[in-house]
């Protein structure tokens, strides 16, 4: 007669013990070699089990992004007073080291959407930045490609370590501008040269707005 306790799991997880356990593996084997049967393999259970809690691999990559942005995007929200540039430039770098956290974390991150859970959070941001000045689109459209930016950059700095050659470097001779910038650059800590090109978007940003309201 058949074993009827072959079919369930050494052990009950709970989905809080499955998300824990697929950011180890993350960290440890990367997101390509990251799949339900390897998490299944480390969880030391069958990978039916692992559909009680995740429908499909997309979910369970969906609900690590967002633990890693509860547990490691820890800027406060804006209160009135606070100045929106720096309040701007805060949660951006707060957002690039929640992506840095783990390995391969801007591609786990990239294509996520909010959910109707974030959108409180969201609103006050906008009713911050339309305290600010800027009109509603405007926001948006700023913490919108403030977003894509951070997640692409970071995902630049995760593939960075292993293709940096000297040879690839410009020649000061041939190309005197592009060198002198090219090692000015890549000489700067990576926190600081992430901050001065966010600053550059919210220059740019808040140029317009100011246009805007001069032409109002």
């Amino acid at each position: 007669m058949a074993d009827t306790k072959t079919s369930r799991p050494a052990r009950r997880l709970s989905k809080d013990d499955v998300l824990s356990g697929a950011l180890v593996l993350l960290d440890d084997i990367g997101i390509d070699a990251l799949t339900t049967r390897r998490l299944a393999e480390y969880l030391g259970v069958r990978s039916p089990s692992l559909y009680w809690h995740f429908p499909s691999k997309e979910a369970l990559l969906e609900a690590m992004a967002e633990r890693i942005g509860r547990e490691h995007h820890d800027s406060p929200p804006p209160t009135s007073g606070t100045d929106w540039r720096t309040w701007f430039l805060a949660n951006a770098l707060s957002f690039r080291r929640s992506l840095l956290a783990y390995r391969d974390g801007a591609r786990l991150h990239a294509g996520t959407r909010p959910r109707p859970g974030d959108f409180s959070g969201i609103e006050a941001k906008m009713v911050f930045l339309r305290a600010a000045g800027f009109e509603a689109e405007e926001a948006v459209r700023l913490m919108m490609a403030t977003g894509r930016f951070v997640v692409g950059w970071v995902l630049e700095e995760q593939a960075e370590p292993t293709r940096v050659v000297s040879a690839d470097m410009p020649d000061a001779t041939n190309h005197p501008l592009l060198s002198a910038g090219w090692v000015s650059v890549s000489e700067a800590d990576p926190e600081e040269a992430f901050t001065s090109a966010v600053t550059l978007l919210v220059d740019g940003a808040e140029a317009a707005m100011r246009r805007r309201q001069e032409k109002a």
